[in-house]
């Protein structure tokens, strides 16, 4: 039976709960592995404003969040939920990538719809480790920043693919060695290990990220790397954080004059 894209991601992006938007994954999944998937979209998308999260978790300001140490098995809740929830965010964002600017063709459809399926597969285990430890993804409140970035650039292909990919996501590559590092101190070997699987695939989505933006830039009669730091000074508030993780970095496609000049900013 042939399965339609364009009904996955609008029930993926549309529906508000955890269990239908993990639905449309599965779906996706099976129709790609088969495959019996239409990848035609039609009509006009949405505005971002119209894609749906649960009630749970409750989002506030990302000040309001508590600190917690990473000592204690509640910090180490802490930090699982905020990672689930990160996760949970960056399936509807891989997802309203390929629904959003479905005009950049079936290759970077599949791309992003690939990305969606690990983003699930991530989510998904952060949240079943979440259960082993006696709690659940919507226990403690979260923050909407990253679908906010989303919404800011909902109308320039560039700017979402510099923001999300090589500037959000890519930060993870630079913070996930450290959480790695807590957890394994705390001898939680099963946190480690999904958060090391976590970092090795999310090289790649960044690189994608980075691929993908090269190739809107040129098509545009940009330059790449000046206009990546032109949009970060656009859109980010408070600056670049460092250290980065040069050789997560670098695999994930950014150059050496990038890497130099994002360290010359970082406070």
């Amino acid at each position: 039976m042939l399965i339609h894209l364009q009904t996955i991601l609008e029930q993926g992006l549309f529906k508000p709960s955890v269990a239908e938007r993990l639905s449309a994954l599965s779906l996706l999944n099976t129709a790609v592995a088969e495959p019996a998937l239409d990848w035609t979209l039609t009509g006009d998308p949405e505005p971002a404003t119209a894609v749906l999260f649960p009630d749970q978790p409750v989002l506030v300001d990302p000040r309001e969040l508590p600190k917690r140490s990473l000592s204690t098995l509640e910090g180490r809740i802490a930090l699982l939920h905020a990672v689930a929830h990160i996760e949970f965010t960056a399936i509807a964002l891989a997802l309203d990538m390929a629904y959003r600017f479905r005009s950049l063709g079936p290759k970077f459809c599949r791309d992003w719809c690939g990305v969606a399926l690990d983003e699930a597969r991530h989510f998904k285990a952060v949240e079943a480790h979440l259960i082993r430890l006696g709690s659940y993804y919507g226990a403690l409140p979260a923050h909407r920043g990253l679908w906010e970035l989303a919404e800011q650039t909902s109308c320039d292909l560039l700017a979402r693919l510099a923001l999300i990919p090589r500037f959000m996501e890519a930060r993870g590559l630079d913070v996930t060695p450290m959480m790695i590092n807590k957890c394994r101190g705390a001898g939680d070997h099963e946190a480690v290990a999904i958060l090391e699987m976590i970092l090795e695939e999310e090289v790649e989505h960044v690189r994608l990220g980075s691929y993908w933006f090269q190739v809107v830039a040129l098509t545009r009669g940009l330059d790449p790397e000046a206009t990546y730091f032109d949009l970060i000074h656009r859109f980010i508030q408070g600056g670049v954080r460092g250290p980065f993780n040069l050789k997560a970095r670098k695999e994930a496609g950014f150059s050496e004059r990038e890497l130099s000049l994002l360290g010359s900013m970082a406070s």
